[in-house]
């Protein structure tokens, strides 16, 4: 008689869920682009200015260059301001690459309203109709970092009053400039979205009684220039966000809202890639709304599937406007807003490593985070440039998670996910993720495995263990040895506990 792939067997005292999972027999799904794990650099770190500020900062005084830029509308107290992120800096070079490759995403809220300089000459105060001056020496920067990284520039165009002319319809002019420059120091653009967000095209800096017919009339404009100038560049769209978020506070409710749908009939074909942003929740820093999501449901079903829930939103407008397009989530975290406290310690990383897990499986081609290196949800600390725990969880799935996707099946208490081992061939990897804070799960394997195991000594720590040991950078800010512990066919997954197991010769025929 077969064995099935995936078959739950109890055990003698019916207290530890035990799984039975022959790799050689996981299904085929399909497969995720080779930069699938990818990351964001605020357009605001760039350019320097007032991002949200970290829940353990104190409130800064400080001026500077593109000082007073924030969202129309918001509070000024939820920001900080920031220099200019050193694009330069060894550590964040060194920590960016060992994700490569990767798309690297230069956008965000700021980008909306940000002047390219024309010369190398930077204007000390914005022109008319921007918040924020981007200099050539900075985007210069971008350039030679992403080339350091291993990343392709993804990034979003100015949309706000400044690039209109007398009748107020988008000019391609600072586009051009930045493709341009971009091109004369040997860079390159890689994929690009009109504008970011254009559901929220009020508090993102568009003019006054911006609506959907403004935007497909401006979209319209911009596939035209990319399509004459810059045929190489994927044209992303619409980069929405906000139809799914399950709160009070849901900006479906405002009337400054422009739906998706609404965007897509107005701007008509054009583009290569479906894009969306995803957030299952506001920040405490910006909600306004006690209990909108706590520590205590960071694990739980409810939350961990609203990533399901918005990407199924999302792919019914895609299947209904563009058909068979690749769909990016080209900006997502914890939480909107800069995250919540927890979202720099070890309890996110069960939804970052669940999320990638789930999308890919779901077909989605890119999931890029946000961000690298700004406020509580970034993967590495803004001021220390040291990784937290979802950067070791990155690094991890860098290493391990390779392209093609199978079918690791569906289960109650455990989250399992499965991919060929990039860089091995025949070799399986499995991403077992045990959600239970209280119970351990059993995972049975026909054959000996190579084990990953991340856990924590609490959950709400700034640091994570691989196979017992913490994990740090060396002395000359080296990565630690990712060293594998050699299992039996039988593996004890922890309450809340992370694995990734390896198995060699797994013969499974997608892998080979």
């Amino acid at each position: 008689m077969m064995i099935a792939a995936l078959t739950a067997i109890p055990t003698a005292a019916a207290q530890v869920p035990t799984l039975f999972v022959d790799p050689s027999r996981l299904p085929h799904l399909g497969s995720i682009d080779t930069r699938f794990q990818s990351y964001n650099v605020e357009m605001v770190e760039v350019t320097g200015g007032r991002f949200w500020k970290p829940y353990k900062a104190s409130a800064s005084a400080r001026g500077g260059d593109n000082a007073g830029n924030i969202p129309a509308g918001a509070n000024p107290d939820l920001y900080a301001y920031r220099e200019p992120i050193d694009l330069s800096n060894h550590r964040l070079r060194m920590l960016a690459a060992a994700l490569a490759p990767a798309y690297l995403r230069v956008s965000g809220t700021w980008a909306n309203s940000t002047y390219f300089a024309e010369s190398d000459e930077t204007p000390s105060t914005p022109p008319n109709g921007f918040s924020a001056v981007l200099s050539r020496e900075r985007w210069k920067g971008v350039v030679d970092f992403a080339r350091a990284a291993g990343a392709e520039i993804v990034t979003s165009m100015a949309i706000s009053s400044g690039v209109r002319d007398a009748a107020g319809q988008w000019q391609s002019d600072q586009a051009r400039r930045l493709f341009a420059y971009t091109k004369s120091i040997g860079g390159r653009i890689a994929a690009a979205e009109f504008m970011n967000e254009p559901t929220l095209a009020a508090m993102g800096g568009a003019p006054d009684s911006y609506d959907a017919a403004a935007y497909g009339r401006d979209f319209k404009a911009f596939v035209a220039f990319i399509r004459d100038s810059e045929p190489d560049v994927i044209v992303l769209g619409p980069g929405s966000i906000g139809e799914t978020t399950a709160s009070q506070s849901s900006p479906q409710s405002s009337s400054d809202f422009i739906r998706t749908r609404d965007l897509l009939a107005a701007s008509g074909p054009g583009i290569d890639a479906f894009s969306y942003h995803h957030y299952g929740a506001l920040s405490q820093r910006c909600s306004g709304i006690p209990g909108q999501t706590t520590e205590e449901a960071a694990l739980s079903e409810a939350w961990l599937k609203s990533t399901d829930q918005t990407l199924a939103f999302y792919r019914s407008l895609r299947d209904a406007f563009a058909p068979d397009k690749p769909i990016w989530l080209t900006e997502t975290a914890e939480a909107a807003c800069g995250g919540n406290p927890w979202a720099s310690t070890f309890l996110d990383t069960f939804r970052y490593l669940d999320q990638l897990g789930r999308l890919a499986k779901a077909g989605v081609q890119v999931v890029a985070h946000n961000t690298l290196a700004a406020s509580d949800y970034g993967l590495l600390d803004e001021t220390t440039l040291r990784p937290r725990p979802n950067y070791w969880a990155a690094l991890l799935w860098r290493r391990l998670m390779g392209t093609t996707v199978l079918d690791a099946g569906v289960h109650n208490g455990m989250h399992l996910y499965a991919h060929c081992r990039r860089g091995m061939r025949g070799a399986v990897t499995l991403l077992a993720i045990n959600t239970d804070r209280t119970t351990a799960a059993m995972l049975r394997l026909p054959a000996a495995s190579e084990r990953y195991t991340l856990s924590a000594d609490h959950l709400e720590s700034a640091s994570v263990k691989l196979n017992g040991t913490v994990l740090d950078l060396g002395p000359n800010d080296d990565l630690p040895q990712v060293s594998a512990v050699t299992s039996p066919g039988s593996i004890e997954i922890g309450p809340a506990t992370i694995v990734f197991l390896t198995v060699a010769d797994a013969k499974n025929a997608a892998c080979d």
